[in-house]
């Protein structure tokens, strides 16, 4: 019986493996093609006219693959957001370190940065288009309160504690309040469109922030 050659049964050589497609990479490019389709669309149709189907022929995918990741075109969008919004708060941090001892400035630097973000065209159609969505889907909106909404409101809170530790802020205001105080005036401008939203503003709601918290 003649003996096996030693190579005969050797596996695929470490050239052959790097050779062969990485399917991590290979998911981590469809998706992101597909999160850039649906912000790309939402900019430029809006909501009611965003499909399933529209993002998947933009991003070159079929729409099962697409389902296999997100059950609902209203999905795709939040995960797009949160993509959207971890760069820039990456690029831009909005609160940044308090300045000890003005803290009127540090309220007029985060209203006057809130305000401009809010004013960001390729920004602002993707959360009109996800409270349009949180509102029709209440599951989503349970997943946008818990992966969104309250990390955000978690970090002005913390933003706060620690101006209330250095004394710029009142030691008996409840800081959920505070919060509120904070960003709903912004907020409540842009949902309804009540007015302007410039730095104008944002220094008025400072002046009536700093007069409720400050010591």
């Amino acid at each position: 019986m003649s003996a096996t050659r030693p190579d005969s049964q050797q596996p695929a050589t470490s050239a052959t493996q790097r050779r062969s497609p990485d399917p991590t990479r290979r998911n981590a490019a469809t998706r992101r093609a597909i999160l850039d389709a649906a912000l790309d669309l939402i900019v430029a149709s809006g909501f009611e006219m965003l499909t399933v189907e529209a993002i998947a022929r933009r991003a070159g995918v079929g729409k099962q693959t697409i389902y296999r990741w997100w059950p609902s075109k209203g999905a795709v969008l939040l995960e797009a957001f949160l993509e959207h919004r971890v760069e820039e708060r990456t690029e831009t941090p909005l609160l940044g370190p308090l300045n000890r001892g003005d803290f009127a400035a540090d309220v007029r630097r985060v209203l006057r940065g809130t305000v401009r973000a809010f004013a960001n065209t390729s920004w602002e159609a993707p959360y009109r288009a996800l409270t349009i969505a949180i509102q029709e889907d209440p599951q989503l909106g349970a997943e946008a309160r818990e992966r969104l909404i309250r990390p955000s409101l978690d970090d002005v809170r913390a933003w706060l504690a620690t101006a209330q530790e250095h004394g710029d802020v009142r030691a008996d205001i409840d800081l959920d309040v505070a919060v509120e105080l904070l960003v709903g005036p912004v907020f409540h401008r842009w949902l309804l469109r009540t007015g302007p939203l410039s730095d104008e503003y944002a220094d008025a709601v400072t002046d009536a922030v700093v007069h409720a918290l400050h010591t």
